[in-house]
């Protein structure tokens, strides 16, 4: 269980930077949905954070011409994905290690569910 919880721990530290970075971006995208036709376009701040999102790449007037060569940051992103996912679990199974009553944690984790799929079908239309 201290295994557990220290894995938790260190994998959520060395990954919160860039998760919160992957957030603010993703928000932003959904904000305001202006699409650039090619990163050399990105401007400003956000749009070039937006730019790393997509593309892995940082914008600038060169990054076409050079050949900007996005893999260290892709398997940065990639180890993030695995990392987050990792930590879920282990969150997951530490919740209900720790949770009592038991029913208490299915019932949040049943919500988590059913909540984006609620959404889903309510934003579909008739």
């Amino acid at each position: 269980m201290k295994l557990l919880r220290r894995l938790h721990l260190y994998l959520g530290v060395l990954y919160a930077p860039l998760l919160l970075f992957y957030l603010g971006t993703g928000w932003y995208q959904l904000a305001v949905p202006d699409r650039l036709k090619t990163p050399s376009e990105a401007e400003s701040f956000w749009q070039k954070m937006r730019v790393i999102h997509t593309d892995q790449i940082y914008p600038t007037d060169r990054a076409g011409v050079r050949g900007a060569d996005p893999k260290w940051f892709r398997w940065l992103s990639q180890g993030l994905s695995v990392a987050l996912g990792l930590a879920t679990v282990l969150g997951l199974v530490l919740a209900f290690r720790i949770v009592r009553p038991a029913w208490m944690a299915w019932l949040v984790l049943v919500l988590g569910l059913l909540l984006p799929v609620g959404a889903l079908w309510l934003g579909s239309g008739p």
